[in-house]
């Protein structure tokens, strides 16, 4: 076990009045003309324990190499229990790519709910940002995270509480791009019986050349959309590259995705709302089955949308609410026979 090491997780120095900013993008990245980068979004990083509010414990763990780590929870339950073994949750946040952490407050508040709620095991992914670390960094640390899961003797707690055959992916934003790709890598599709149980895609970064659904089509729109994904993987050439389009032309088959299961969760003023739908009914497509039926379920495919909210909210409004009412959607996913 690594102890926590707030120099992992920097704040950025102080600005000086007299550098330039040559690139932003929103609240997420600043860069500076001396190369200084901020992450104005980003609140300094807590550290792992015991959390008062849900009696989960959590611990830092360095993977071998190095370029990684994960914050693994564990909720109450499974030290009442010698029996019963918990599904184990991977969890990759967002960010764009550029900014956030597992040691963020929003995130280490909802991986404690999410443990203590299911009760399941948590393994949430600190991986390399860019631009210090373009764009495969981010999808091969997060590889090599869920490979470490999925291994019998990652860790004690893994291994003593842990049912790997309930192994579940979940993110947001990026995080879901990034659980995505995880799914349908060939190496995890090699799996066997390590296969996933499920994949939990909370308001999914994914873009392309084409509207879908109500997106504006302006080019200039599209564009925009799909600037900070440029920037974060410069060896790319296209917005329709199949790991921003999983539906654009030539994309890896749908019906390959690694996992029996797949919970699409949608918000009514994320301008990635239709994005998400899309994708979802292209899964069940691929799977023979199209969204409906009172549960929007077919052929292992569910989507959730929640009406007035924006992205991402249920970070930021934890105790709203319709961020219950997501968390108790997404319990009852992982619960799910």
């Amino acid at each position: 076990m690594a102890s926590f090491d707030p120099a992992a997780f920097p704040v950025p120095a102080p600005a000086d009045p007299s550098d330039e900013v040559v690139r932003e993008f929103g609240p997420l990245l600043r860069i500076y003309k001396s190369g200084r980068i901020e992450r104005p979004l980003v609140p300094p990083p807590v550290g792992p324990g015991r959390d008062p509010a849900t009696g989960v414990e959590s611990k830092d763990v360095s993977l071998a190499g190095g370029t990684c780590s994960v914050r693994l929870y564990l909720p109450s339950q499974a030290t009442n229990t010698t029996t019963t073994k918990l599904p184990v949750v991977v969890y990759v946040h967002g960010g764009g790519f550029v900014a956030e952490s597992a040691a963020s407050p929003h995130y280490h508040r909802f991986l404690n709910a999410l443990a203590s709620s299911c009760p399941a095991l948590g393994v949430s992914v600190e991986y390399r940002l860019a631009p210090e670390h373009p764009l495969p960094a981010a999808y091969d640390d997060c590889l090599a995270a869920l490979k470490w899961a999925l291994s019998a003797d990652a860790d004690p707690w893994l291994a003593a509480h842990g049912d790997l055959s309930r192994v579940f992916l979940a993110g947001d934003s990026a995080g879901a791009n990034i659980c995505h790709h995880l799914a349908m890598h060939p190496d995890i599709q090699a799996g066997g019986g390590a296969k996933l149980k499920g994949a939990v895609m909370i308001h999914p970064w994914f873009w392309g050349s084409e509207a879908v659904g109500e997106e504006p089509s302006e080019p200039a729109f599209r564009a925009m959309g799909a600037g900070l994904w440029f920037f974060s993987c410069p060896g790319t050439t296209s917005m329709d590259d199949p790991r921003m389009n999983p539906m654009a032309p030539g994309a890896p088959p749908l019906g390959k995705l690694a996992c029996e299961r797949v919970l699409v969760c949608a918000a009514e003023g994320d301008f990635l709302r239709w994005r998400g739908r899309a994708y979802a009914e292209a899964v069940a497509k691929a799977r023979g089955g199209a969204l409906g039926g009172e549960n929007n379920a077919a052929a292992g495919v569910e989507l959730m949308e929640t009406a007035g909210e924006g992205h991402v909210f249920y970070l930021f409004k934890p105790d709203c609410d319709k961020a219950k009412e997501m968390l108790d959607k997404i319990v009852a996913f992982i619960n799910a026979p």
